[in-house]
């Protein structure tokens, strides 16, 4: 007599032995009638994905099409330009690859590059962070290092990794407007080192960025070495199978041939219209009635194996920035989204699956496991049983743990990390969010409230700037933050204001000083 629990299992199991890939969403609840109340919605929205395919206007906020999947299949492409411009710059990409390898691309004041240090943010730089972690090798070719913040601090402790061999290292600038803060602000920091060490920054760089945007424009008048395109077609989070991502790739020596061909084939799995065949379906569809389609229940990401430490944060943007949107497409507030977090087991499984089997029922997780160890034998810890024996055991006990208590989970396995399994898991992914936002019928594309945090940053600096101005004039006056506010007719950031002095008083970029009194509001700040 067959287990139900064995029964359920093989129904609700997605495998293709080709890609090395299983998905179980066994315990996701979407089994029988969850099914069916799914099917005609997802059917509508697999119709929706294959028209932003054949190049509908996907993101009509900006009025662009949404172009990732043409990346790994040029063909599809709606116009020749576009199929072209994709195949010229992999070309390109490999080709300045193989230079730098044999050395006939080199630096001015060394024999050879050793490592590249891409500047980036958000999906300028979780993507290539992610891959270069996962595929890294003692045998790579360069090695990568990154900045990915404004954190003067971070930027030190990058820069001190690369210190005395920054003759050797390339430089990746990525931006596609060029005009992002974060990113600007590394460049010209880390500009400043190689001037420190008497090297011309422009001779060791490279720019990844739109047509005709500000970093093309500096790229071209510093001789920057070679400027690659980012279209506007591809989103930053979609960017990773990109000159964004595959040159990095391709400099460490990760063959991007195969991890274009993964995310090719997955695409082909992923358009298939029925939902137990399609695994992004399948994930979209685990989503939605774990969520209730609210995003009711959070994404507990667990994937157990070191190498795949950053799918977490990668997942964070892809998923978080496209699903969490206030309105519809109607135009009507909905508040949709849906929350990811969550590290590497079995390392972070000691520090919250405590509450996650007995706390709030909020979540479901997604294990992610890889059966392939390691390249060679592994030693017996005990007896007929390694170390990732044990890893494999700690999922596997602990998914079964959440299990008796009720709780969600799917599980993710991939025969071995690679190129090609991580091509299949980008394309995945970025399937799987493509159709829950056609669920929700929300605009995945577009990020209103990124922007919105830019322009209140720039309204913080631009205070600042006025702050600094009259503190110069007259030289040792002394403010406290009511007067200056009034002094600005700014009333009503006074918290801003003390916030931003308190920084500026405690670092000596600006030469302001303060005098602490009882409370915030006796302090009193001014310049020597």
């Amino acid at each position: 007599m067959k287990n139900p629990t064995w029964t359920v299992f093989t129904r609700a199991l997605w495998t293709d032995t080709d890609l090395g890939i299983e998905l179980d969403v066994s315990r996701m609840g979407v089994d029988g009638p969850s099914m069916e109340l799914v099917r005609a919605p997802m059917n509508a929205a697999l119709l929706a994905m294959q028209k932003l395919e054949q190049g509908a206007i996907g993101n009509p906020d900006e009025d662009r099409m949404v172009g990732h999947y043409w990346l790994r299949a040029p063909d599809l492409a709606p116009e020749a330009e576009i199929s072209q411009a994709i195949r010229e710059t992999l070309s390109r990409i490999r080709e300045f690859a193989a230079r730098v390898h044999t050395g006939d691309q080199r630096p001015p004041e060394g024999d050879r590059f050793t490592k590249f240090l891409l500047i980036g943010i958000g999906g300028s730089a979780l993507g290539p962070q992610f891959v270069s972690h996962a595929l890294s090798d003692r045998n790579h070719k360069l090695e990568g290092f990154f900045i990915d913040n404004t954190d003067p601090d971070g930027m030190d402790q990058v820069l001190d990794r690369l210190d005395g061999d920054l003759n050797r290292t390339l430089t990746i600038v990525v931006s596609k407007s060029g005009g992002t803060r974060e990113t600007r602000n590394g460049m010209l920091e880390v500009k400043a080192a190689y001037e420190r060490a008497g090297l011309d920054f422009g001779r060791q760089a490279v720019a990844v960025t739109g047509v005709a945007s500000a970093l093309e424009e500096l790229a071209r008048e510093a001789r920057f070495i070679e400027v690659f395109p980012m279209w506007d077609w591809v989103g930053g989070r979609t960017s990773e199978l990109s000159a964004v991502g595959l040159l990095p790739a391709a400099l460490q020596g990760i063959d991007v041939n195969d991890l274009l061909d993964g995310a090719k084939e997955m695409d082909k799995r992923t358009r298939l219209d029925r939902l137990e065949n399609n695994p992004a379906a399948l994930l979209a569809a685990s989503w939605y009635t774990a969520g209730n389609g609210r995003g009711e229940r959070n994404m507990v990401v667990l994937p157990y194996k070191d190498r795949l430490l950053l799918l977490g944060r990668y997942l964070q943007q892809l998923v978080m920035e496209s699903l969490g949107k206030e309105k519809d497409r109607a135009g009507n507030v909905v508040r949709q989204g849906l929350a990811v977090y969550g590290n590497k087991g079995s390392t972070d499984q000691h520090a919250y699956i405590q509450q996650l089997r007995d706390g709030p029922d909020d979540f479901f997780v997604t294990f992610i496991e890889v059966q392939k160890d390691r390249r060679g034998p592994s030693p017996s810890v005990e007896i007929d049983v390694t170390a990732g024996d044990y890893l494999m055991g700690f999922l596997l006990g602990t998914r079964q743990a959440l299990s008796e208590k009720g709780r969600r989970s799917l599980t993710l396995t991939l025969a071995e990390i690679s190129p090609r399994s991580l091509g299949a898991l980008i394309a995945l992914y970025e399937r799987a969010v493509g159709l829950y936002a056609e669920l929700v019928d929300i605009n995945a594309y577009h990020q209103p409230g990124v922007e919105a945090g830019k322009k209140a940053a720039e309204d913080v600096l631009s205070l600042q700037r006025r702050a600094l101005s009259v503190l110069r004039e007259p030289r040792g006056r002394k403010w406290r933050i009511a007067d200056l506010a009034k002094e600005l007719s700014a009333g009503e950031e006074m918290e801003t204001l003390f916030k931003t002095l308190e920084h500026a008083a405690a670092n000596c970029d600006h030469g302001v000083l303060v005098s602490r009194g009882r409370g915030p509001d006796q302090h009193q700040y001014y310049m020597s």
